[in-house]
């Protein structure tokens, strides 16, 4: 892991397309502008293991063999 030191209004550069730039520091809290493509998702980190898991879950799915066979089956 990279740890760098940023004051506010000093940003970092990821890959030249995304700048990172620290906007406020308040109580205990640092606020954080983002400036990327629109094709980069962006998330907290707790919302991104959420979707990973509800992806998880969505690929297990409920479909069974006899399921997948009337999907594909020709009347």
């Amino acid at each position: 892991m990279l740890i760098l030191s940023r004051k506010k209004d000093e940003s970092i550069m990821i890959d030249e397309k995304i700048e990172i730039k620290v906007i406020d520091i308040e109580e205990g809290k640092v606020r954080l502008g983002i400036s990327a493509p629109k094709d980069v998702e962006i998330h907290r980190k707790e919302i991104y293991l959420q979707i990973q898991e509800e992806n998880r879950k969505a690929a297990v799915g409920k479909l069974n063999l006899k399921d997948l066979n009337k999907l594909f089956k020709k009347d």
